[in-house]
């Protein structure tokens, strides 16, 4: 017999598939219920006339029992199998976990591409490799797809949650009307590579339960892991207008004797009723599981390359690894996209397929950077790449992202750490200047001891054009997603413009000190959203109420590494003044122009800590359009809540910093200022909930008391 799963095993599968015992098998192909045992438990292998015999039993051809690569057909097909309603009456109007996150390319990218990182095979020491594929489906491909996905058997479903007067059901609505209305359906597919796969039980502790069963179970391994909440994945169904995710894994363990197209659908939907029969919520496209009552919960099947084509899941080699498709996937943030679009491409849709090519390669170049920059003997951690197809033909050729292209200078700077390559201080242009700062680690437990010092290590160099912003420091940990990035306060304006790296737990290589425990703190210390670093109860529960306080002394000691490295004269003025010439001014006489809508100035960053008493300290920065420096604003915090009205907080102290001076609480701008710089501190005993437990947000408002 030719080499594939153990014949047994196989054997044993078809048969529960089948629904058929072994003593009506040994009946079927007429040899005794102790040869059929003998088979499945891998003591004796079936004659080629019984193998032929075997065949005709379990209805499938003669080849499927040789190469033993795919299950028969025989039992209950492959469908969609909907959860119940709950008998005591209950009721899930939707995916508490996707509404954590907006429906937005880059957090996906983001989220995906750390789980990518996470799930990463390091014993090669070769990069994960990711690639994200929109395909927008018309016509003909359309119908075929549909056909593939059983679309008559989950309409119905569809249209009864489409007619609720909830969230859910309006962008179900949306979805399908874009769908019919404009014969158009976006697949949008991640496609991991030299990553672990869907391993594990489809119902016990495993990566396949963890991202298909459960929620809220992040299963991640090591210190070094992005994801903490098991929130991420929700991700993948939020981009879904239709809440529809199929998934193809290659796995890097066995299951079942198998490794190769582990296939299963999940569908996210509101409680609803069909047909006068009410069911719960998701649903799976899957085998139905014999073990269970009645046949009626789904488990992943083995597919054939026929089926994964159909259900555009094909991936390009058997190298381990998930493909994810995200069915009618939409992208709301673009819908706000105001970068320029490039030339002839004026007249595209809001939501093109062109336009969600560029978001996401513009989130996988400014959140992953770091990962795909590699030196010395160190490989990078990730290979990412955008291609955007239609109807199976190349719209746009697939494109890989470029860290030097999308960070310049912070690529350069991390591969002179990696290359060995940095000094001491700034002397010349080019030069990547390097430092240590001290995170100091408290004891777990509310413990009094501390852990140790870890020497997290600091890059400064020159900025570039291509940079965007500068004067920024973005900070990251082992997997090197970049985890916050800000601006430096408090700069004098000698300073030439920079970009700086902060490397803190393993990323800051193998010689840091506890390197693994300031890791773990860190980790501790990140929101779901994974963006800041910060008190979580998470940090509270494991450590202490003040362990933030270590990450704040962090901030200070890494800005003011960063004013030591930056402090050398600046080049030479060109004439006219340089900075200081909009702060000129010679008097004409005129009148002064009043402002209007367009010269609305902006809140353009805000960079916060808590203090020791539970003060916010914020320091804003603010972009003037011309002509807006003649607008009187005033700075409002609240408290940033999830749902309903932002609870208000009041100022101890707001002053101007640079460019700006406060007078009765207002913000007054310099004339002729294009930036200014305020600093506010909250008082907190105006503080609605504890400033632990929240984060904060402001706005600027006119002075008749409308926000910006």
């Amino acid at each position: 017999m030719e080499a594939g799963e153990d014949f047994g095993p196989w054997l044993a599968r078809q048969l529960k598939l089948a629904d058929m015992t072994q003593t009506e098998l040994a009946q079927v192909v007429e040899v005794t219920r102790a040869a059929v045992s003998a088979w499945i438990t891998g003591r004796a292998t079936p004659r080629p006339e019984t193998i032929e015999r075997v065949a005709r039993a379990l209805n499938t051809d003669l080849a499927t029992v040789h190469t033993r690569t795919t299950d028969t057909q025989a039992g209950l097909p492959v469908g969609w199998y909907h959860r119940p309603g709950h008998a005591d009456g209950g009721r899930e109007l939707g995916n508490a976990a996707a509404f954590a996150f907006d429906a937005d390319l880059s957090v996906l990218a983001r989220e995906t591409c750390q789980n990518s990182l996470d799930e990463r095979l390091k014993t090669n020491g070769r990069p994960v490799r990711v690639r994200y594929t929109l395909h927008e489906l018309t016509g003909e491909a359309l119908a075929r797809f549909r056909e593939a996905l059983q679309w008559d058997d989950l309409f119905p479903h569809y249209e009864a949650a489409a007619a609720q007067e909830q969230k859910v059901g309006r962008v179900i609505d949306a979805g399908l009307r874009d769908m019919y209305e404009r014969d158009r359906l976006v697949l949008l597919r991640v496609d991991d590579y030299n990553a672990a796969g869907l391993t594990g039980d489809d119902y016990e502790d495993g990566r396949f339960a963890a991202v298909v069963r459960r929620q809220l179970d992040s299963h991640k391994s090591g210190s070094s892991a992005g994801g903490s909440y098991g929130l991420g994945k929700a991700t993948l169904w939020a981009t879904s207008r239709l809440g529809l995710v199929l998934m193809n894994s290659t796995l890097s363990e066995p299951h079942e004797g198998r490794t190769e197209r582990r296939v299963i659908g999940r569908l996210d939907l509101p409680w609803r009723q069909v047909r006068g029969e009410p069911w719960a919520g998701p649903a799976w496209l899957g085998r139905p599981d014999p073990d269970s009552p009645g046949a009626r919960v789904a488990r992943s099947w083995w597919a054939d390359e026929e089926t994964v084509e159909s259900l555009h899941l094909t991936r390009e080699s058997g190298e381990p690894g998930t493909s994810f498709l995200i069915v009618g996937a939409h992208d709301v943030a673009s819908l706000a996209d105001d970068s320029a679009a490039p030339d002839g491409d004026e007249g595209e849709d809001d939501d093109s397929i062109q336009r969600m090519h560029r978001r996401l390669v513009r989130a996988l170049g400014k959140n992953f950077w770091a990962a795909m920059t590699g030196g010395g003997d160190r490989l990078p951690l990730l290979d990412a790449s955008v291609r955007t197809l239609r109807n199976g033909e190349v719209l746009i050729a697939e494109q890989r992202v470029d860290p030097m292209v999308a960070q310049p200078s912070r690529t350069r700077a991390l591969k002179a750490f990696l290359d060995g390559t940095t000094v001491e201080q700034l002397t010349e242009s080019g030069q990547v200047a390097a430092t240590t700062v001290p995170l100091n680690l408290p004891g777990k437990g509310g413990a009094r001891t501390s852990l140790g010092e870890h020497r997290a290590v600091l890059l400064v160099t020159d900025a570039e054009d291509a940079d965007g912003k500068t004067n920024r420091v973005a900070a990251m940990r082992g997997n090197r997603m970049t985890v916050r990035d800000t601006a430096v306060p408090g700069l004098p304006l000698s300073v030439n413009p920079f970009q700086a790296v902060l490397l803190t737990g393993e990323a800051a290589g193998p010689q840091a000190p506890f390197a693994a425990e300031a890791e773990e703190f860190l980790r501790a210390a990140e929101p779901p959203e994974h963006n800041k670093w910060g008190q979580t109860e998470e940090l509270t529960l494991t450590y202490s109420p003040s362990a933030y306080r270590r990450i704040n002394s962090l901030t200070r000691e890494t800005n003011a590494a960063i004013k030591v490295l930056v402090a050398r004269p600046k080049k030479a003025a060109k004439a006219g003044g340089g900075r200081l010439a909009p702060q000129l001014t010679v008097g004409t006489g005129t009148k002064k122009r009043r402002p209007t809508a367009a010269t609305l100035p902006v809140l353009e960053e805000l960079d916060a800590q808590v203090l020791d008493d539970g003060a916010w300290q914020v320091i804003g920065e603010i972009r003037i359009p011309a002509g807006g420096h003649g607008w009187r604003l005033i700075p409002v915090a609240k408290f940033d809540v999830r749902s309903g009205p932002r609870p208000t907080v009041a100022w101890a102290e707001i002053t101007g910093v640079d460019n700006c001076q406060v007078v009765d609480g207002t913000l007054r701008f310099s004339d002729g200022a294009r930036s200014a710089t305020f600093r506010g501190v909250t008082d907190p005993t105006t503080h609605a909930v504890r400033t632990s437990l929240s984060g904060l947000v402001v706005e600027l408002r006119t002075g008749e008391g409308e926000s910006l």
